[in-house]
C-alpha cells in the first residue's frame, strides 16, 4: 500500500509557478512580485525590449514599444481611473511628441504633448463638440488659436490660460463681429463692434461693455418748440451716454419718428376741443412726460421723396435710401407697429415713407422737412363753444350788411401773390393749431446688446399763420441759448453752401 501510495505521488506534475525572474530573451509572460504589473511580450537581456502589453491591476494598460526595460516609442495607453486613451508616441513612460487623446467625456486631441499634457500646436474638439486649432500650454489653450463655439460664433486671436485675451476678432452665428482687446474673455479695451443690425460702436470696453455707450436720446430745441401750420420743420437728435456727454463712437441706431396730438386741447392754444375717435380708429392713450395725454397722430412728407430747403449735405447722407410716394407715416408710437417695422429692417427693407427712418451718424441724427397733415379719417374734431360762437357770428355778421358793395374783382384767396396761394393750400391740408407732440423711437432690430433706448419726446405747439411772430428757425444747439420756445415759419432759406 505504502508503494502504491508513493508510486501515485510520482505520478502526479509538480505545479508551474510563474518564474520570479523575468525571462531573459525572446517572447515570455512575467508577474512582478508585487502582483500589480503583468508584462507579456519580448525580452531582451532580460529587460522589456520590442513590442510588449504592460497590464496593470486596475485595469490600465499600455500595448506597444520597449526599450531596454521602458516605454519607449509608439503605443497606447489606456487609464482606467478615467477612461481616457492616448494613441502616439511614449518617452519613459509618458506621453511625449504627438499623438491622439480620446477622453472618456467626450472629444478628443490631436497634436502635439509634453509629459502627458497638451503643449504646443495642436486640435481640440471638446465634449460640447467646440472646436479648437491653435497653441497650448500647460494642457491650456495659450497663444494664438482660433475657436469654433457650439452657437456658431468663431474667435480668431490670443489666447492666456484658457481665456481670449490680448487681441482677437469675434465673428458671431447672427453676422456681429468685434475687432479689438480682450481681458479675461471678455471685451476690454479698444475695439470696434459692428452689429448683425447695422449699429457700430468703436471706443472703449469695460468688462464686456462698451465704456462710451449711448443710453438716452434727447431732441434739440426749445422747451416747446412753434412751428406755423402747415410749414415743415426739422427734428434733431443726440444721443447721449450716462454722463450726458454725446456717444460719438456711436453710429448706425436706426430711429423712427412718430407724432401725437394731446386728447384734450386747452382754449388759449387750439379751438379744438378734443378729437372723437371712431371705433375703427381707437388708440391706447399716449402717456407724455408733460402732463397731458395723447393720440397718435399722422406724419407726412412735406415734399415726398425730396429733401427739403433745410437739408444738408450731411443730412442726406445719413438717410436711408427710400422710395419716393406721397404716403403718411406710421404715428404709433406706443404699439401696434414695433414687430413689423422691425421684421422689415431685419430683412434689409425700410419703411416706404421718406424720413420715417433715420440712422445715427457719429451720435446724431436729423429728421427735415417733417410736416403735420389733416386728421386722419376717424378724427372727428369737437369745437369749443367759444370758438362754434365767434363762427356763428361771423356768419351772421356777412349776412346783415347789404349796403356794404362787393369788390369788382374778385381777390383770389390769400391774396395774389403766388406765396399766398401756397401757404392756404398748406393751411388747409395741415394740422389744427393746438399742441402735439413728437417722439422719437430706437427701432434697431435686434436691440444693439440687448438694449433699445427710452423714447424721446418733444412739446409741440402749431400756430395759425396769422398769430406767428417774428419768424424764427430753429438750428442744431439752439437749446443751449436757453430759450423756451421758438417758432418755424415757411420762409425759403438760403441755399446751403455745398
Amino acid at each position: 500500500m505504502a508503494a502504491a501510495g508513493e508510486g501515485t505521488r510520482s505520478s502526479r506534475r509538480p505545479r508551474q509557478d510563474p518564474p520570479r525572474r523575468p525571462p531573459r530573451d525572446g517572447y515570455g509572460v512575467y508577474v512582478y512580485p508585487n502582483s500589480f504589473f503583468r508584462y507579456e511580450g519580448e525580452w531582451k537581456g532580460g529587460k522589456k525590449h520590442g513590442h510588449g502589453k504592460l497590464l496593470f491591476k486596475d485595469g490600465s494598460y499600455y500595448e506597444g514599444a520597449f526599450v531596454d526595460g521602458e516605454i519607449m516609442g509608439e503605443g497606447r495607453r489606456h487609464w482606467a481611473w478615467s477612461g481616457d486613451t492616448f494613441s502616439g508616441q511614449f518617452v519613459l513612460g509618458e506621453p511625449q511628441g504627438r499623438g491622439v487623446m480620446e477622453y472618456k467625456a467626450g472629444g478628443c486631441y490631436e497634436g502635439e504633448v509634453s509629459h502627458g499634457a497638451r503643449e504646443g500646436h495642436g486640435f481640440l474638439v471638446d465634449q460640447d463638440g467646440q472646436v479648437y486649432q491653435g497653441s497650448f500650454h500647460g494642457n491650456k489653450r495659450h497663444g494664438p488659436g482660433q475657436m469654433l463655439f457650439k452657437n456658431g460664433d468663431k474667435y480668431d486671436g490670443d489666447w492666456v490660460r484658457d481665456q481670449r485675451q490680448g487681441h482677437g476678432v469675434l465673428r458671431c452665428a447672427d453676422s456681429s463681429t468685434y475687432e479689438g482687446q480682450w481681458h479675461s474673455d471678455v471685451f476690454s479695451g479698444l475695439g470696434s463692434m459692428a452689429h448683425c443690425s447695422g449699429l457700430t460702436y468703436s471706443g472703449l470696453w469695460i468688462n464686456g461693455h462698451p465704456a462710451e455707450q449711448a443710453t438716452k436720446m434727447v431732441i434739440l430745441g426749445p422747451e416747446v418748440m412753434e412751428v406755423v401750420q402747415g410749414c415743415p420743420f426739422s427734428v434733431h437728435v443726440q444721443l447721449l451716454q450716462d454722463q450726458g456727454e454725446i456717444a460719438q463712437g456711436e453710429s448706425g441706431r436706426v430711429l423712427q419718428i412718430s407724432a401725437a396730438v394731446r386728447y384734450v386741447q386747452l382754449p388759449a392754444y387750439s379751438e379744438v376741443s378734443f378729437f372723437q375717435v371712431d371705433r375703427d380708429s381707437q388708440e391706447t392713450l399716449i402717456q407724455t412726460p408733460f402732463g397731458f395725454e395723447c393720440i397718435p397722430y399722422p406724419v407726412s412728407s412735406h415734399e415726398a421723396g425730396v429733401l427739403g430747403p433745410r437739408a444738408t449735405k450731411g443730412a442726406a447722407e445719413t438717410a436711408m435710401p427710400l422710395p419716393g410716394g406721397d404716403q403718411e407715416l406710421d404715428s404709433d408710437a406706443t404699439h401696434g407697429q414695433e414687430d413689423t417695422l422691425s421684421d422689415q429692417l431685419a430683412r434689409g427693407c425700410v419703411p416706404c415713407c421718406p424720413g420715417a427712418c433715420q440712422r445715427v451718424q457719429q451720435g446724431r441724427a436729423a429728421f427735415t422737412d417733417v410736416l403735420l397733415g389733416p386728421p386722419p379719417p376717424g378724427y372727428h374734431p369737437f369745437l369749443f363753444l367759444d370758438s362754434l360762437h365767434k363762427k356763428a357770428g361771423s356768419r351772421s355778421r356777412g349776412g346783415a350788411h347789404p349796403r356794404a358793395a362787393p369788390p369788382t374783382t374778385p381777390e383770389p384767396p390769400g391774396g395774389s401773390r403766388p406765396e399766398g396761394r401756397a401757404m392756404e393750400e398748406r393751411t388747409a391740408a395741415a394740422a389744427y393749431p393746438g399742441e402735439y407732440v413728437v417722439m422719437i423711437r430706437d427701432v434697431t432690430t435686434p436691440p444693439f446688446l440687448g438694449r433699445t433706448l427710452p423714447t424721446a419726446f418733444k412739446h409741440l405747439r402749431v400756430v395759425a399763420n396769422s398769430s406767428a411772430q417774428r419768424p424764427h428757425v430753429l438750428e442744431e444747439g439752439a437749446e443751449a441759448s436757453g430759450g423756451r420756445q421758438a417758432t418755424y415759419s415757411c420762409s425759403p432759406e438760403p441755399p446751403v453752401p455745398q
